[in-house]
């Protein structure tokens, strides 16, 4: 079976699409350069960056940073188990599964509806 999808057909399934091709551009037709994203005016384009966006930026480079694993933190619990005293609060985990369960009905889902139906 062979189907053309903008002048490819899928008999040679040994090439890559795009492989070894240039990238074109747009020709202006008044300055014979490439076409400016900003429209013909030929001002440049300006991208900024929202404060929102440069705070997620450095939380992400902080959470990249930091360790995956607290090894201080498994040490103390693996003393604990092996000492005896680590004691398991299933009260105070039940609490905390239950207000995350919540939270989560309150983030919006991708069509706007919240994910977790209403207590």
């Amino acid at each position: 079976m062979s189907s053309k999808i903008g002048g490819v057909d899928g008999s040679n399934s040994t090439a890559a699409l795009g492989a070894g091709r240039a990238v074109q551009r747009p020709q202006d037709a008044t300055t014979g350069g490439a076409q400016n994203s900003a429209g013909r005016s030929g001002d440049s384009a300006n991208v900024e960056i929202t404060g929102a966006a440069r705070q997620l930026a450095n939380l992400e480079q902080a959470v990249r940073s930091a360790p995956a694993i607290n090894q201080t933190r498994v040490a103390q619990i693996s003393s604990s188990i092996e000492q005896g005293t680590y004691s398991i609060n299933a009260k105070h985990i039940a609490d905390q599964l239950t207000q995350m369960e919540k939270e989560l009905g309150r983030v919006p889902s991708a069509d706007g509806e919240s994910e977790a139906n209403p207590d």
